[in-house]
């Protein structure tokens, strides 16, 4: 089993009124829980951890996560409001207005975590980890759980949501040095760094302790940089409804394969073959390519990857 740890969310999409007046409709979402359950979709078992709400949207959320088999035993549920994130889509590009004032996932504090958890590897990333006081307690989490569990990290920057860029970095780097692997857009790097080649800051990353760093640049494809020489695969050409989920959905695939081929061991990560790493791309990115192409974060089952 894996574990997502972050954001569970509603994504409000844009859409329109029978009568064309503009609109948004509710869908469960959040980078993190994107992640779960394109990896449940991937037939890979799955369990969650975040604050829910036990109001009306907090209940779709813990229904849709059922529905795809997810493990929500591990969830602290509380009486405080779902997170709302507002999206707009600008050339396909999603663009994101959070409402998240005292809500049920991010008041989580220490004190809420599990007690124990079993799982053969853990992933964070998202806004989880740019917010107090959740972010301190995604990072509390993650120190207990990295030192025995390989760990994925995907920072998932979104500027527009940190007040504190001081805190926040130094809380991402804290977790990049004690994970396995990390993913990080072009963009991400942009935040995160000092100018410079994209895959020095990548290597750099690399230098600070992961095992594998996955470098996505959109269009352009991804390069994973590890023990060996770099891995290209370029991304797959589909028609573009919206990136949202592109990259949640992509973790997951990565996870997945690495998970199918045994290598989701700590002494594994660091010695992939390369053929491996390629496979794992491939799969998170022929099932981003999936999840571009129809509205939302809906991510492929693995029967429709064939």
């Amino acid at each position: 089993m894996i574990l997502c740890s972050g954001e569970a969310l509603i994504d409000m999409l844009p859409r329109e009124t029978a009568e064309g007046a503009p609109a948004f409709a509710p869908h469960v979402g959040g980078a993190v829980l994107n992640t779960a359950v394109a990896l449940a979709r991937l037939g890979t078992r799955t369990a969650f951890f975040s604050g829910l709400s036990t109001d009306i949207f907090g209940d779709r959320i813990a229904r849709a996560l059922g529905t795809d088999g997810i493990d929500i035993s591990l969830a602290h549920r509380s009486d405080r409001p779902t997170t709302l994130a507002f999206v707009t889509l600008d050339g396909g590009q999603a663009r994101y207005a959070f409402y998240d004032e005292n809500t049920a996932g991010r008041m989580l504090s220490e004190a809420d975590l599990p007690r124990q958890v079993t799982a053969r590897a853990c992933f964070f990333g998202g806004i989880s980890l740019a917010v107090e006081p959740c972010a301190d307690t995604y990072d509390a989490l993650s120190a207990r759980l990295a030192p025995d569990m390989p760990m994925m990290l995907d920072p998932n920057v979104r500027p527009d949501f940190v007040s504190d860029p001081a805190a926040y970095r130094a809380r991402i780097w804290r977790m990049i040095e004690r994970a396995d692997i990390v993913k990080v857009s072009d963009e991400d790097l942009s935040w995160l760094m000092e100018d410079g080649p994209l895959e020095d800051r990548a290597r750099a990353i690399l230098d600070r302790g992961p095992a594998l760093v996955c470098l996505t640049r959109g269009a352009e494809g991804v390069t994973a940089f590890g023990a060996g020489d770099p891995v290209t695969v370029a991304s797959r050409k589909v028609a573009v409804v919206d990136t949202v989920g592109a990259g949640d959905t992509f973790n997951a695939g990565v996870l997945a394969a690495l998970d199918a081929a045994g290598a989701l061991d700590k002494a594994a990560l660091r010695r992939l073959d390369r053929e491996v790493v390629e496979a794992a791309l491939t799969l998170g990115s022929r099932a981003a390519a999936v999840t571009v192409s129809r509205a939302g974060a809906n991510p492929p089952t693995r029967a429709e990857l064939g």
